[in-house]
């Protein structure tokens, strides 16, 4: 069984390969942005996401890795009475609220038949819609993230 840090490592990992590959379709200028957007945000972000719950079990030092990882700071597991929550888990529920992690966490695919075609789209099977973030706004999050994480996991490491 591996442990929440290393799952969320995993995790972490798996977006930066999905936000090299639309990096390189972007490149190409084959698809147009706005498909890739909904080929490659949703699944970056959900990798993401998995990171920072995985993370946060491990910050919070529960190493069931047995359920899905928290999608929150609120969703996480009691702490052991006799023990503190973490500055670290303080620190995200704060950013939970506001700025690049709570942008992350809002972050929804929402249902296709919600979204209507573009007029001059015909020909292109995917719908224009504004509601995913572009190639840099994920790869901002991931790099936020990965920053974190390595800042945190020294604290840890030195305990």
């Amino acid at each position: 069984m591996s442990s929440p840090r290393g799952l969320a490592n995993h995790s972490l990992y798996l977006a930066r390969i999905q936000l090299a590959a639309w990096n390189a379709e972007l490149e190409r200028e084959i698809i147009p942005a706005a498909t890739l957007e909904q080929a490659f945000a949703p699944a970056a972000c959900d990798h993401l996401k998995r990171a920072y719950g995985w993370f946060l079990l491990t910050l919070s030092g529960h190493a069931d890795t047995s359920a899905a990882p928290p999608r929150c700071c609120s969703e996480l597991p009691e702490i052991a009475t006799g023990k503190a929550l973490p500055a670290e888990i303080q620190e995200f529920a704060q950013l939970e609220q506001d700025g690049w992690l709570a942008q992350l966490l809002s972050f929804q695919v929402t249902v296709p038949s919600q979204h209507r075609p573009v007029p001059g789209s015909m020909g292109n099977l995917a719908v224009r819609t504004s509601c995913y973030p572009s190639a840099v706004e994920v790869t901002g999050y991931a790099d936020q993230l990965d920053t974190y994480m390595a800042r945190m996991s020294n604290s840890l490491d030195e305990y």
